[in-house]
């Protein structure tokens, strides 16, 4: 046989040899709800799929779920115009987030597309949405704080790099603005926010109002509010955590603000009610307590960067017990409680310091700020132990010690914990001010050598 014909056929033989017979398109054959099933095609968990309309539309959906030969599909979007007999094609691809420094000073939307009309994005690399958390083994050691730029988180409640702390309030307490004013005054490189299940009007007032040009533009805002398709809401929230996860690897600080963790949970008990999961506590699905885990494990500090994270958790009709609260509550390293009795006596940021506890304190803040912040707690402790009393004009004074220095010094506590929203506070000022309460001369060195980098 001439060369030429043996080149041929090597050439047919070889793209036989390439040609996969596994179908990778399928059809529409049942839709109830938010759940799409169809027959075909071949494709694994979490796998994004392309829906073709007969009316010539076309959606993308991702795999939720696999039985026998039926695929069952939800849509990123509004699924109105699906009907039987459209096309499924398999993408052969996981849900991925394009990645890079453009990124900076833009709002995406929850599988990262911008959507603030300032143009593409030009991307530098492609991360997986859906990731594992880093190897414990192999995380570093958190012994360095960041600065939130808020008084009562950085002197009574240090916050270390790569710490995780969970916001719990009830609505209207303050949570968006707190978030804003960690964003714009914190001493992390970059900022990652994810707005997930916000009212629509919320997300332009917190980047124009909360977040201001200042804070825009070291943050990267991902936003799926409340309308979004509960697929959108539960993937914003890992594109953001995806987004975080690159500039860590660049080497970077992190912080992560989350709002909220609780509409994170409600768009997975959709998800996961629509797809057959049994309601356990109050009507929550399993899948919801073993999401939460996965999300917020990834938030760590790792061997290149860190994410330091703050997620709110919107705590139904005030019960710190409720089966989410409770849940993250154990899987954090701290909690800060937004108190409505202070938010209503106009005490902002509304942070009820007695009940708020950040397990890492020990290892980020200096010993004499350590014993100041236990000092200024105790006299705290104290005056909410007799304020029934002094209000009525029943105690005496010289009854006891503690109580009279509780409250000599109980005016100068409320003006170090009260903080304009536009006011800046760097580390050094709230040491200074808490020596100054305290008589305690807290070294300036407190403010660097744990790794702040504010004079």
């Amino acid at each position: 046989m001439p060369q030429a014909a043996l080149d041929i056929a090597g050439k047919y033989l070889s793209a036989a040899e390439e040609t996969d017979p596994i179908k990778y398109a399928g059809r529409i054959c049942r839709v109830q709800g938010l759940l799409m099933e169809s027959r075909g095609p071949q494709a694994v968990m979490g796998e994004v799929c392309r829906i073709e309309s007969l009316r010539g539309g076309v959606m993308e959906a991702e795999v939720v779920g696999l039985r026998d030969e039926i695929v069952q599909l939800m849509a990123y979007g509004e699924t109105g115009g699906i009907e039987v007999g459209d096309r499924v094609v398999a993408s052969g691809r996981l849900l991925e987030v394009a990645v890079s420094e453009g990124l900076l000073g833009r709002v995406l939307d929850a599988l990262g597309r911008p959507i603030d009309g300032k143009g593409g994005i030009a991307a530098r690399a492609r991360y997986p949405v859906m990731a594992a958390s880093p190897d414990p083994l192999r995380r570093k050691r958190i012994d360095r704080r960041i600065v939130t730029g808020v008084r009562a988180l950085d002197g009574l409640l240090a916050v270390g790099r790569g710490q995780r702390l969970g916001i719990f309030a009830g609505s209207g307490v303050g949570k968006s603005t707190l978030l804003g004013m960690m964003a714009r005054n914190t001493s992390a490189d970059v900022n990652v926010i994810a707005l997930i299940g916000e009212r629509g009007r919320e997300v332009k007032e917190f980047i124009e109002n909360d977040l201001g040009e200042e804070g825009l533009a070291r943050s990267v805002v991902v936003a799926s509010p409340s309308d979004s398709a509960p697929l959108a809401r539960l993937r914003g929230a890992y594109t953001a955590t995806a987004v975080a996860e690159y500039f860590r690897d660049q080497g970077k600080n992190v912080m992560l603000l989350f709002d909220s963790i609780t509409r994170f949970a409600r768009a997975q008990r959709e998800i996961g009610l629509a797809s057959g999961e049994p309601p356990a506590t109050r009507g929550y699905t399993p899948s919801v307590f073993d999401s939460m885990p996965k999300l917020l494990e990834r938030c760590c500090a790792s061997e290149r960067g860190t994410i330091t994270g703050f997620y709110t958790i919107l705590v139904e009709g005030d019960d710190m017990d409720e089966p989410v609260s409770d849940t993250v509550r154990g899987i954090l390293d701290g909690h800060v409680i937004l108190s409505r009795s202070l938010a209503q006596a106009s005490h902002y940021p509304a942070i009820d310091v007695l009940q708020s506890l950040s397990r890492l304190m020990p290892a980020v803040a200096g010993p004499v700020t350590r014993k100041a912040a236990a000092y200024i707690r105790r006299l705290m402790a104290d005056y909410a132990g007799a304020e029934d009393l002094i209000n009525l004009g029943a105690y005496a004074a010289g009854s006891n010690p503690a109580i009279d220095d509780a409250i000599s010094k109980h005016q100068a506590i409320e003006g170090f914990l009260i903080q304009e929203t536009g006011e800046r506070a760097s580390l050094g000022d709230t040491l200074a001010l808490m020596g100054k309460i305290t008589g305690m001369e807290i070294p300036p060195e407190e403010a660097g050598a744990y790794g702040a980098g504010v004079p």
